[in-house]
């Protein structure tokens, strides 16, 4: 018995299609904060794998109400400061199901901006409160096209919501991205982890 998705057959008699990608994901680093400015992830992303997931875990920050945000940089450089143009929504509901929303968020994304892209909203420093999710770049290594990324992130606001938001765009240049920082808007990152994979082929 085949299974069939959008006209694709996935499985057949028990067997994955050949057509369908798989694939691991190979740990490469993990980075714990503590205190810490900044996380940079300055090595292991090159054109060994075709994509790189980055998984954040219980980001905490030393600041009330600091944004998680994310930028890239290519070859050595220390700039973080490439250009990109990104697109953000974010779904949110509360504790006592007195306000749920679903919208884009135009006030988070930029046109052929350059500085560090916000990725999850405000986190509170309470003991209780943080922001976990991933990032996924795409072909980080080509010399002929953009790149291409994806985030989605969900955080515990303001002690009384959940909000998860999404936020996708790329860096416009053809230059290969080789590191990316990750930061708060203001503080340090209190506490948190983030781990670097890349995914086989």
């Amino acid at each position: 018995m085949a299974v069939i998705s959008n006209g694709t057959t996935l499985i057949d008699n028990g067997t994955l299609d050949a057509a369908v990608p798989t694939g691991k994901m190979i740990l490469l680093s993990t980075q714990t904060a503590s205190g810490s400015a900044n996380l940079s992830f300055t090595s292991g992303i090159d054109s060994t794998y075709d994509s790189y997931v980055f998984k954040f875990y219980d980001i905490h920050p030393a600041t009330n109400n600091a944004f998680f945000q994310f930028q890239a940089d290519t070859g050595t450089n220390t700039s973080y400061n490439q250009t990109m143009t990104t697109t953000a929504f974010r779904a949110e509901h509360y504790e006592d199901n007195s306000s749920a929303a679903l919208n884009y968020d135009g006030g988070r994304d930029q046109a052929q901006g350059t500085a560090f892209q916000i990725i999850s909203r405000e986190v509170g420093n309470g003991n209780d409160e943080c922001t976990s999710g991933e990032l996924k770049i795409f072909s980080p290594s080509s010399g002929t096209f953009v790149k291409h990324f994806i985030a989605e992130t969900n955080v515990y606001a303001n002690g009384t919501n959940s909000e998860n938001r999404f936020v996708a765009g790329y860096f416009n240049t053809t230059t290969a991205i080789t590191r990316l920082q990750f930061k708060m808007s203001s503080g340090n990152i209190d506490s948190g982890v983030i781990k670097l994979y890349g995914i086989g082929g």
